[in-house]
């Protein structure tokens, strides 16, 4: 059997509804309107690190504040109004006045360009690097005075904003990119301007294990390259939607099925054939 082969194998047999259970893409999924669905999509995104038992509470928490509609909500958003609904909310890095100020943030975005998807296609040249980069620069660029009472930028506050051209794999910001580009299985191909083929995967240590495993990139580190090297050895096999095997990867790294390279455990992966 080929690599592809099995690849499709795991792909045709993956229950995506019961992977939205539990996974962060289960919030933005509550949601029915383009606007909405972005808003609620980036703050389940951006905080979707560490234990999933620990982020998807802080998640609820954040957008419950926010009504039946967090677009409406965040276009309104004032500090001096809003910002007490979310008092004592933080999350590991994130301190309370982190929180806000990225809220802030986004309210500030979505008021100068409706959305969203409109800084993103800004910046889009056909590269998702430079699309990432100029969001994250068009975000720190925003004045946080009125959060902070100055405008320096927290460890805290910056978390939320990784930038690739500071070498960031950007899993969360790449993982809210798969949810709004692709159009197929649990993600919402709400910005068809952007195609899926331009999409970089998701690297978490989880795909990241196994890709090394099978050869698919040869960097040490779950850097930006590392995450365009797998990305790019996908396409070879799906061309247009090399994200196609996002979760087929994730999941054997998660279900501990892999180990890593030279494991004990190595003769009984499914991928044993391939490993490099």
């Amino acid at each position: 059997m080929k690599l592809k082969e099995l690849l499709d194998s795991f792909y045709n047999s993956f229950d995506f509804k019961e992977r939205v259970l539990n996974d962060p893409i289960e919030f933005p999924s509550l949601y029915k309107t383009p606007g909405d669905i972005e808003v609620s999509g980036l703050v389940a995104a951006s905080f979707a690190y560490g234990k999933v038992t620990l982020f998807k509470p802080v998640i609820q928490k954040i957008l419950q504040k926010m009504g039946l509609s967090p677009h409406e909500f965040l276009i309104n958003f004032d500090i001096k109004t809003h910002g007490k609904l979310f008092s004592g909310i933080s999350y590991r890095f994130n301190r309370n006045e982190d929180v806000l100020a990225f809220l802030f943030v986004i309210g500030e975005i979505l008021k100068n360009y409706g959305s969203v998807k409109s800084l993103f296609l800004e910046n889009f040249n056909g590269s998702i690097y430079d699309s990432i980069s100029g969001f994250v620069q068009y975000a720190l660029s925003v004045n946080t005075e009125p959060v902070y009472g100055n405008n320096q930028k927290t460890n805290g506050f910056l978390q939320f904003f990784p930038d690739p051209a500071k070498g960031s794999a950007c899993k969360r910001v790449n993982m809210y990119l798969r949810w709004m580009v692709r159009n197929k299985d649990i993600d919402f191909g709400l910005w068809p301007e952007i195609p899926a083929s331009a999409l970089v995967i998701p690297l978490d240590t989880h795909i990241s294990k196994v890709a090394r495993c099978l050869g698919l990139t040869k960097r040490k580190t779950n850097d930006w390259r590392a995450a365009v090297e797998i990305t790019q050895a996908l396409s070879v096999f799906e061309p247009l939607d090399p994200l196609k095997y996002d979760f087929a990867l994730c999941h054997h790294g998660i279900s501990g099925n892999c180990k890593g390279v030279g494991d004990t455990e190595c003769d009984k992966c499914s991928f044993r054939e391939f490993i490099k």
